[in-house]
């Protein structure tokens, strides 16, 4: 009997130790974004979730939480460092908070298709993953957003034009406002969730954004004309905290990686064809394109950018940056800048 008592003992110990163990690698993490719900990037990332859970029979659980709902990016970002967060995808507006190098992305006229912007995120992913991890975060993938162009209320044909529409631009990033205002434009700083309200009552004018996404958040019903202008792609990554990153076990972390590439490969073959399709259908309902032309434009976009770099970009990434481009350049030729970006070749 007494036996039997031990042996009951050890196996209720061998348990409750397993017990132990399996949840002291549980990671339950929140990724927070301000996608909208059912979009492309929402059904990505809701994938990226059901594969981790799947690849690692429970261990690692994402919740998505959508639409902005837990605040802008710059909250979000609050939210992660206090750890009430673990994850977000991110737009290049909340990247800068963590790195200003995210900002070459934002350079005028700088990439002139997609192939192009591919090649030299690929080869600047490694510096960009040093940067983002001194800071407590990893990179886990990138998220590709299409490509900017203006929506605005009324038409906007020039220069002159465009430096007197109230342009949104992203609360939180003060020296992209003075930026902006140093160089002749009115911006109007508010967070993405708000702008829709700033549409409506006039608090801004017009919104740089990609045609998917002017569709997604119904911006188009409030800006009916679009300034085809190629202005600079939207580059997004997803990221997590190097705390929480560091909870996950050495073996699942490889098959995170491996999930999240998925989503980068598919978000870069599937919103080039979504912002095509986008614009199609908005003129459908009413929208006027007017496309950019001029040697004014060149000569701007020339200006903006050799202003932000040091200003806005470090010195040595910009330089990188503009090396690998034009690498790639000579490699293969690109669209002539300013014309609408070339969908991605085949992989």
């Amino acid at each position: 009997m007494r036996r039997l008592q031990i042996q009951s003992v050890f196996v209720l110990t061998g348990i409750l130790v397993c017990l132990a163990t399996l949840s002291a690698q549980s990671v339950a993490i929140k990724l927070a974004t301000v996608v909208p719900d059912s979009s492309v990037w929402d059904k990505q990332l809701k994938q990226m979730a059901a594969e981790w859970k799947q690849a690692t029979w429970d261990r690692v659980t994402v919740t998505v939480f959508n639409g902005g709902s837990q605040g802008d990016e710059t909250s979000v970002l609050r939210k992660m460092r206090l750890d009430a967060l673990q994850a977000a995808s991110l737009t290049v507006i909340g990247l800068a908070q963590i790195d200003p190098a995210f900002n070459v992305f934002n350079v005028p006229f700088f990439f002139n298709s997609y192939d192009e912007l591919n090649a030299v995120v690929e080869r600047l992913t490694p510096t960009l993953r040093q940067r983002v991890e001194a800071k407590g975060f990893v990179l886990l993938n990138w998220g590709h957003g299409g490509w900017l162009q203006v929506f605005s209320k009324r038409p906007v044909k020039s220069i002159a034009d465009l430096k007197t529409l109230k342009l949104y631009t992203s609360a939180g990033d003060d020296r992209m406002t003075q930026f902006y205002k140093a160089n002749g434009y009115t911006p109007r700083a508010m967070a993405m969730t708000d702008v829709l309200t700033g549409l409506s009552t006039g608090m801004i004018e017009g919104l740089p954004t990609p045609p998917v996404a002017a569709l997604a958040f119904q911006w188009n019903r409030q800006t009916p004309y679009m300034l085809d202008i190629g202005l600079a792609p939207v580059v997004g990554a997803t990221v997590i905290t190097r705390k929480t990153w560091t909870r996950i076990p050495e073996a699942d972390r490889a098959k995170l990686v491996e999930s999240a590439a998925g989503v980068e490969k598919r978000l870069q073959v599937d919103v080039p064809k979504q912002d095509a399709l986008a614009v199609l259908l908005m003129q459908q309902q009413g929208l006027t394109v007017i496309k950019a032309s001029g040697p004014e434009w060149r000569a701007e976009a020339d200006k903006l950018g050799t202003t932000m770099r040091g200003e806005m970009v470090p010195k040595d990434i910009f330089d990188l940056a503009t090396k690998e481009r034009d690498a790639f350049r000579q490699r293969a030729p690109s669209a002539a800048p300013g014309s609408p970006p070339a969908a991605p070749a085949a992989r």
